[in-house]
């Protein structure tokens, strides 16, 4: 495929607000996991919880999409340069020639929590909700998208990707595809999703929330630890001259073998990895950094080991942050596409925090400590519930 540019990219976790806090962050091996303190009866569990959403309420003009989602989207959207970034780009091609595709996995359905919670009973007995939550947009899966598009002045396709924990993956596809098709020039990618009642009850009904921080690939792992996240990625055509990372290619599939769990052989994961291998034109062997899906549950861990094992050489440094941030869900994919940027333009290789005992499907190739290399090519893994797996391929500009 042909190659699309990065001009500017961004996460907000747990871990601090922008890029220099992810960096510092893992470098210095310092997650951003805490005992669970949301909700009035918090789960025995960690979280990875986004710190000031409580006092960051949103601009005036933006007051309609007021809720905790569109409020970590907004901060994540004044980190690193991306607003600047988007402002070149209308000025290069117009707004209409921007797209903006976006993740997400429960989009703002806190708020609708909310909204059921305090529902008010009028005088005949029908139950409405309260007057300042009685905003429709808000309580539909898109309301992240239309937020966005208000609050960037874009005006090109908006489109919210929701397939569960490979949303803010599938974007880069889909911009990529508009992109090369000629439909746009360019467009602001990424994902947000917030910590809320059901995401936590939810997860915790599946019997995959840990009591404990998560331990990924560890032999003794007994599930996720939830976190919120939001970032970007803003991506245009590429020129022949580019020495700024790039997405180089990207893989897809649906193996819907179950509705929550992943085909026992790997089978979806390993067809979203052999395709992003395929579309960058490089060998498995090339790769030099994978962040992988690595949520911390027995299942999930097992099967993505091996599918890597099967796939990579011994040489390959691979490993899951989520001990860093928590599982974000919808906003994993770009998360950990940042992380895999990093790896590309700083050399940091991170490992995996907490974990110690590798189980027994584990290769080589995942790697507990943290390394530096410098590398040509980083991947990323985002796979999602009903079989939605993604995989990511990113270089950096030949001139580079």
């Amino acid at each position: 495929m042909p190659a699309i540019a990065i001009r500017a990219y961004t996460a907000t976790t747990a871990l601090g607000r922008g890029n220099a806090a992810q960096r510092e962050a893992l470098r210095a091996r310092r997650s951003g996991l805490r005992r669970n303190d949301f909700g009035d009866a918090p789960l025995p569990t960690w979280i990875g919880r986004v710190d000031g959403l409580e006092d960051a309420a949103l601009p005036a003009a933006l007051a309609r999409w007021e809720c905790r989602n569109n409020r970590l989207a907004w901060l994540a959207l004044q980190q690193d340069g991306v607003q600047a970034a988007l402002d070149g780009l209308i000025a290069r091609h117009g707004a209409e020639r921007i797209a903006l595709v976006i993740g997400t996995s429960t989009s703002s359905i806190g708020a609708s929590e909310e909204a059921y919670a305090r529902a008010e009973v009028d005088a005949d007995g029908t139950r409405r909700m309260p007057d300042d939550l009685a905003r429709p947009i808000v309580h539909t899966p898109h309301s992240l998208g239309d937020f966005l598009q208000h609050a960037t002045g874009l005006r090109g396709p908006c489109i919210t990707v929701a397939t569960a924990c490979s949303s803010s993956a599938k974007v880069f596809a889909q911009a990529a595809r508009m992109i090369e098709a000629g439909v746009v020039d360019a467009a602001l990618v990424g994902g947000v999703d917030t910590l809320c009642g059901s995401v936590l009850f939810g997860f915790n009904a599946l019997g995959l929330v840990s009591q404990n921080p998560c331990l990924p690939f560890d032999a003794h792992r007994d599930g996720l630890s939830l976190g919120e996240a939001g970032g970007y990625a803003v991506l245009e055509r590429a020129g022949p001259d580019e020495t700024g990372p790039l997405l180089r290619g990207y893989g897809e599939s649906s193996d819907s073998h179950h509705m929550s769990a992943p085909h026992p052989e790997g089978l979806g994961a390993l067809l979203a990895m052999r395709g992003a291998l395929a579309r960058a034109g490089i060998d498995a062997g090339e790769v030099g950094y994978l962040n992988l899906h690595g949520t911390s549950t027995p299942a999930n861990d097992t099967v993505e080991a091996g599918a890597v094992k099967t796939l990579f050489p011994d040489t390959l440094h691979a490993s899951s942050t989520k001990g860093w941030t928590g599982h974000t869900l919808g906003a994993a994919g770009i998360v950990e596409s940042v992380f895999a940027l990093f790896a590309l333009e700083d050399g940091l290789l991170p490992g995996i925090l907490y974990s110690e005992t590798p189980d027994a499907a584990c290769g080589p190739q995942i790697r507990f400590d943290n390394a530096e290399a410098e590398i040509r090519y980083a991947m990323n893994n985002s796979f999602g519930f009903g079989g939605n797996n993604c995989a990511l391929v990113f270089g950096r500009g030949a001139a580079a």
